[in-house]
């Protein structure tokens, strides 16, 4: 998958992961080698090509392993239940029902105003609960991600078409 070329397809399809999983997963390697796998809520893709963001208040893990490679994987799975079995009744995918982004972890920074409004845009709908202003209230760091290439899902013939 071409990720210049598509880079609006990949924002939609993380838009409409996000609304049935509430996150996607960050893929590190840590000091021994070993894999590990973080969900992240707050995860965003730029307009500009190939670019995005988490803040990094939780996900501490990400920033331990920085120290060893920057590389990361982001999964991002459509798990909407109709989407599926749609998919299986038709035995066909009429869209991705996975991508991944692969990139470089850059330095984490300061949130700029224009990343808290997206924030509070998408945790709006949370902001009466308790829990809201536990959680995100005091979120004031991302981490930037350069994104170098993505790949889709594939499943034999069902996303043979795409």
């Amino acid at each position: 998958m071409e990720l210049l070329k598509n880079w609006s397809q990949i924002r939609k399809h993380f838009r409409e992961s996000f609304t049935t999983n509430l996150h996607v997963s960050i893929a590190t390697v840590g000091a021994l080698q070993s894999p590990d796998v973080t969900p992240i809520g707050t995860f965003f893709l730029n307009r500009e090509q190939a670019t995005g963001f988490y803040f990094e208040k939780y996900a501490t893990t990400i920033a331990s392993h920085f120290e060893n490679t920057t590389n990361v994987c982001v999964l991002a799975v459509n798990s909407n239940r109709w989407f599926w079995i749609y998919s299986l009744f038709s035995n066909r995918f009429k869209k991705h029902p996975a991508i991944k982004l692969y990139g470089q972890l850059g330095e984490r920074r300061l949130a700029t105003e224009e990343e808290l409004k997206r924030l509070r845009r998408r945790m709006k709908r949370t902001r009466m609960l308790k829990g809201h202003q536990y959680l995100w209230n005091t979120m004031t760091y991302v981490r930037p991600i350069s994104f170098t290439h993505a790949s889709k899902m594939k499943l034999g013939k069902m996303t043979q078409l795409l």
